[in-house]
């Protein structure tokens, strides 16, 4: 982050601090500051003709007192009103919006502060970073809340350098989040085509309003997804939509699929009427995996972060993966280290894959689309990743290079032996395994990466973890006795 804009964020985030005491928590405050600098940037860009009914930044930032707080409620109000405000972006934004500020001192205070930041240095050093600095300093103060895990950067590009998203190609996250995956894309593009001067006004076109699909059912988490997108010069609207409900169905195919969905099951069940593997299960990991697999393109590439259970889970689990080895090359799974989702007990893999067969072939399908799978193993032996030793794109360096140059995994790869982290398993010797594709090969000698923990923050992180993963356990545990006394009963 440049110099500049890192001071600015450190400015707005200072407020943060101040609004703390008036019963304003980090995710409401960032909420504030998202209807805040929004309006604030119609105003610099000149865009004020989003808003309905003559609202403007100036006409907030000017009124005073009890007179300011209630006309910013009434304008909350009608921005987020259908009938009112007819901008798409402005509406995504402002939608069941509310203000969490309770005395007219702390509005002015926040309205004050942002007309005296610097926005000329904001505006030339891209105000997509500015907005991004601050999502980051909320993910590192409320580390998780309901199984959201927000990726980290470093892992985001490096996923990107692999998939090599193209221009005139459709991108989709169907668990986008705050828009990481999708922005990173946009930016690979943007940084091997001129910023998209090299490309025809349709295909700018294209780029900046179509390429970009995605779904995010938190209310919250969607309206930061919108903004940090519009900031970076996405114009694509992500629905605030359910992907394991029939509007995931209806987003249609993708040449490329990144994401990471949420990692624990969810209240409710799954009702897509084109899910034959997952329907009715409870929403969670599987069925993200099992759209990734129906809505790719024949040809087209996914990576997609899974937690270990996924890998060898009976039943469900099991279906799932021979249905995906089936109908794709899942030809690359990274075995990440535990500790990067501010949550130690999570353990995650990232899934590379590309679609093979055009029509949806059933799991037990005699042809398989996977020949190998290849595993690097970046877990075993690595220092415990927390605020003192963050991930880093060095830590990815050589599985970068192991992979090779191809995005469809069909580099010439040579595997490290049994010492190594880079190792391969055919589709044969994963049958003999029972489909199970949690393989680790490496003696681990650096012991529990928890034992280095010195952050309470951290420690709490872990604790909640391991609780999370031992409720997930006993719930599965609890369907399958469900399961096996409906069966005792109907015989």
């Amino acid at each position: 982050m440049n110099p500049n804009t890192a001071e600015i964020v450190a400015k707005l985030w200072r407020e943060c601090k101040t609004l703390q005491s008036a019963g304003v928590s980090y995710s409401n405050y960032v909420n504030e500051l998202t209807y805040l600098l929004f309006l604030k940037m119609l105003e610099e860009t000149g865009k004020e003709s989003r808003l309905p009914n003559g609202h403007s930044w100036r006409k907030l930032a000017t009124t005073e007192g009890g007179d300011q707080l209630r006309y910013y409620k009434a304008m909350l109000l009608e921005l987020g009103d259908p009938e009112e405000t007819k901008d798409p972006v402005t509406l995504a934004i402002f939608t069941d919006a509310m203000t969490h500020l309770r005395e007219p001192k702390d509005l002015k205070t926040l309205t004050t502060n942002i007309d005296k930041l610097d926005w000329y240095t904001a505006r030339e050093d891209g105000l997509g970073d500015l907005y991004e600095g601050l999502l980051e300093k909320t993910t590192s103060a409320t580390k998780s809340k309901a199984g959201q895990y927000f990726t980290p950067r470093a892992l985001i590009d490096s996923i990107i350098r692999l998939i090599k998203p193209k221009a005139g190609e459709v991108v989709q996250d169907p668990a986008a989040g705050t828009g990481g995956f999708l922005i990173a894309a946009d930016q690979y593009i943007k940084d091997r085509t001129d910023n998209l001067f090299k490309l025809s006004e349709a295909e700018g076109n294209f780029q900046r309003k179509q390429a970009f699909q995605g779904h995010e059912w938190v209310p919250d988490t969607h309206r930061l997804c919108v903004m940090n997108m519009l900031l970076h010069g996405i114009e694509s609207i992500v629905g605030c939509e359910d992907t394991c409900a029939p509007q995931g169905e209806a987003m249609g195919n993708a040449d490329v699929i990144l994401t990471n969905p949420p990692f624990n099951k969810m209240s409710g069940n799954v009702n897509r009427p084109d899910f034959t593997i997952t329907a009715g299960e409870r929403v969670g990991p599987m069925p993200f995996l099992e759209h990734a697999i129906r809505n790719l393109k024949k040809g087209g590439r996914c990576a997609i972060v899974m937690p270990d259970n996924i890998l060898f889970g009976d039943g469900t689990g099991t279906e799932l993966r021979r249905f995906l080895m089936v109908n794709c090359n899942l030809h690359t799974i990274l075995r990440l280290p535990t500790g990067i989702f501010y949550a130690q007990g999570v353990k995650t893999n990232v899934l590379f894959f590309n679609r093979v067969t055009k029509k949806d072939f059933p799991a037990d399908h005699s042809e398989q689309a996977t020949k190998d799978v290849w595993f690097y193993d970046l877990r075993a032996n690595m220092p415990s990743f927390g605020k003192t030793n963050a991930l880093a794109t060095k830590h990815f360096e050589e599985f970068e290079g192991l992979y090779g140059d191809d995005a469809l995994g069909g580099s010439n790869r040579k595997e490290q032996g049994d010492d190594g982290r880079w190792r391969k398993l055919t589709r044969e010797q994963i049958t003999e395994r029972g489909d199970n594709l949690d393989w680790s090969w490496l003696r681990d000698e650096s012991g529990d990466p928890e034992d280095d923990m010195t952050e309470p923050d951290e420690i709490a992180a872990a604790i909640m973890g391991h609780l999370r993963a031992a409720l997930d356990e006993i719930e599965a545990l609890s369907e399958e006795l469900e399961e096996t006394t409906e069966i005792e009963a109907a015989e």
